[in-house]
């Protein structure tokens, strides 16, 4: 059994298992709590398994992210970043908080390889929630940790959530960029222009537009079978929206678009047409207000 004292700014911890008595001081309770776990399963001959955090990020994205609907790019883009950190190559059972504090930091800090800067505390706290989810697997389904480090660790201050609205210029703009101003989409930017003013029109996500398959279409609403919250929806197609659909040459899936193709054209198109911070998913959040102008919100 352990018992935990403050001294400090330290935390000093006293463990007694069949006969044996083991002390250690640490710097966080988070380190002790660990570190009392590894011993007291060692002393009793419980050992845990010899794993890293790779290889529960790597068992994660085999079993866990497939269960994710939309978020499963996401998880699976989030794994591969995390996987080129040190912290991801240290034994489970040594990890601690500090180390993960230290992830944390060099995320809101700065470059450390090519191509990966600086991120905001909005993402930061994103990948924190993953690699919580992450280490709760590991403890309470697999086995490979007595504790979860991640219990003491702070998280950054979210900034105040985006507010960005879309002028119908600004849309008119970037859907030029895209080389589309009207009729049935040739290209595959004039595609990702359709999609862009089909999400204005619905609050879709585009990961949902762009996953829409031809059997979910109906005359008057889509069905969602998945959603990013793992939950099926209807969503209602204004007259605009069912127009734009008729634009679009048969294809399976609907738009004939990948997630990346609509992320890196759109990002192309807003660049041409120098439509400052614009997001792709700025478009559900417009839809929406627009939404309630029409409509009585009850």
């Amino acid at each position: 059994m352990a018992t935990y004292r403050k001294r400090g700014k330290t935390w000093r911890v006293e463990l007694y298992v069949r006969g044996k008595r083991e002390s250690g001081t640490f710097r966080s309770k988070a380190e002790a709590v660990a570190w009392a776990h590894m011993r007291e399963s060692e002393l009793v001959g419980g050992k845990l398994p010899d794993k890293t955090l790779a290889d529960a990020l790597d068992r994660y994205g085999r079993e866990k992210a497939p269960k994710e609907g939309g978020g499963e790019r996401w998880t699976r883009n989030k794994i591969a970043n995390l996987k080129t950190y040190p912290l991801a190559r240290k034994p489970l059972a040594s990890i601690t908080g500090p180390d993960i504090a230290q992830w944390r930091d060099d995320r809101l800090a700065g470059p450390r390889i090519k191509g990966d800067g600086a991120v905001s505390p909005a993402t930061v706290n994103r990948e924190m929630n993953l690699l919580r989810s992450v280490l709760e697997a590991a403890r309470k389904d697999w086995g490979w940790l007595r504790s979860n480090p991640m219990a003491d660790v702070s998280r950054p201050k979210n900034p105040k959530s985006r507010r960005r609205r879309i002028t119908d210029a600004e849309a008119g703009n970037v859907c030029t960029a895209l080389g589309y101003v009207g009729g049935e989409p040739q290209t595959a930017s004039q595609r990702v222009a359709v999609a862009f003013l089909f999400a204005l029109e619905t609050a879709m996500r585009g990961g949902e537009i762009v996953r829409l398959r031809p059997r979910d279409v109906f005359p008057t609403y889509v069905h969602l079978p998945k959603t990013k919250n793992g939950d099926a929806r209807d969503v209602p197609l204004s007259l605009k929206a069912r127009e734009l659909l008729k634009l679009l040459p048969e294809a399976d899936p609907v738009f004939g678009l990948t997630d990346a193709q609509k992320d890196a054209l759109f990002r192309k198109g807003r660049d041409a047409a120098k439509v400052g911070d614009l997001h792709f998913h700025d478009s559900r959040a417009e839809a929406i207000y627009r939404l309630s102008k029409k409509l009585d919100v009850l």
